[in-house]
């Protein structure tokens, strides 16, 4: 699963990679919790890129409750074309969400040891995600996403099974193409990532509260 992550690029780098028409407003986050509002990367109108802010945890536009959405934070990439909660966002509301790392804990004799996993360029990944838009019975609206995660690629299995599905820049298009519903022509980008590409490190239990959101959370050991 994917619980926590951090975006500390600057908005510029941001825009840069994901071909927006301007730096989205961001705030330096070190460790980003579930029911947080993520920045999230899918297509606009005209079908150009654009940056908005999601509520990390899918509530199902049929749940009426609003129950649902802190659990639904991550989707798995196996079976989400199919199941009831997002099967439509799969279809067409998809999105990315841009990462510098994501932290991922590893049972060691007894306690969970906490740690940052990102790219050995230090590039941001770009997490694909899905979105949904939830309507009250007063007219109120919130949109929320889910992450979607894969089987773990061999750097990353022995910290967890499962890790996020990272999507390459070339792939960016493809994912965010509203006209593009088939889960087959999408299921080939939903695959675990390049062990080469990437860097893990453990880091201080700091991380583990989430009220702690500063740069001493990916501080390695």
């Amino acid at each position: 699963m994917c619980g926590r992550f951090a975006l500390f690029s600057p908005a510029e780098t941001i825009a840069e990679q994901f071909g927006l028409a301007g730096p989205p407003p961001l705030v330096a986050r070190f460790n980003i919790a579930p029911t947080q509002p993520v920045l999230a990367i899918r297509a606009g109108h005209d079908g150009r890129p654009q940056a908005t802010f999601l509520q990390w945890g899918l509530i199902p536009s049929w749940d009426k409750t609003l129950r649902l959405g802190s659990g639904m934070i991550n989707a798995r990439a196996e079976t989400a074309a199919d199941k009831p909660s997002f099967r439509g966002p799969f279809r067409y509301r998809r999105c990315l969400v841009p990462a510098d790392g994501f932290y991922e804990w590893q049972k060691v004799n007894g306690r969970k040891q906490p740690y940052f996993i990102g790219r050995r360029d230090e590039r941001p990944l770009a997490i694909a995600a899905l979105w949904e838009l939830w309507q009250g019975a007063d007219g109120s609206e919130l949109e929320t996403c889910a992450l979607l995660t894969t089987a773990a690629n061999e750097l990353i299995r022995p910290i967890h099974e499962r890790m996020p599905v990272l999507l390459d820049p070339a792939d960016y298009g493809l994912w965010l193409d509203t006209a593009v519903q088939k889960a087959d022509q999408l299921q080939q980008l939903l695959r675990p990532y390049p062990d080469e590409l990437l860097r893990a490190f453990p880091v201080s239990p700091h991380v583990n509260n989430a009220r702690h959101d500063d740069p001493d959370c990916m501080q390695p050991l």
